[in-house]
């Protein structure tokens, strides 16, 4: 049974995080965080950008729950930190792999889940400043982008484009 708890709140916390994410990103990143943000809309050379500073800001708290939950045996703390720590490593590989190709690990996807998350983060970067912004979420895609491979797929199938963009 307390595994069973364990891995319930380590997932609650996972789906949790979709939320926590989409907020943060919307109000924090596009708002009084924007100076560290702004590098990752409007590109500057270098691999490394400002906006890499939020992985160490995301992760203290997972760190910190993690640490805790251990060395006080509060179980739930840790899986918490846990389940905070699995969404980021799921974020830094739709993000930052899969999306942005900062490392070329899966670039030929023909997934129509690649292909919608792909489609809304480009929506997102079609906005260059901290306004008007669209698609703050990460792992959850609107039903508007699935739609849209959806026609995209049906345009290339009866060779009405010869290409589709992602």
């Amino acid at each position: 049974m307390d595994v069973l708890l364990y891995i319930l709140v380590l997932l609650g916390t996972f789906v949790a995080m979709e939320g926590i994410t989409w907020l943060t990103h919307r109000f924090v990143m596009h708002g009084l965080l924007w100076y560290l943000h702004r590098d990752h809309h409007q590109k500057e050379p270098g691999f490394f950008e400002k906006n890499d500073w939020f992985f160490v800001i995301f992760a203290v708290p997972s760190i910190c729950l993690i640490g805790f939950g251990t060395y006080g045996n509060v179980w739930w703390m840790q899986a918490i930190g846990f389940g905070i720590m699995l969404y980021g490593a799921a974020y830094f590989i739709v993000h930052d792999v899969i999306i942005h190709q900062r490392f070329k690990w899966f670039t030929r996807s023909k997934s129509n889940y690649i292909r919608a998350i792909r489609w809304a983060h480009k929506m997102h970067h079609k906005h260059l400043n901290k306004h008007q912004g669209e698609s703050f979420g990460m792992l959850m895609v609107h039903k508007k982008y699935w739609e849209k491979v959806r026609r995209d797929k049906q345009l290339m199938a009866a060779k009405k484009v010869e290409y589709a963009p992602e």
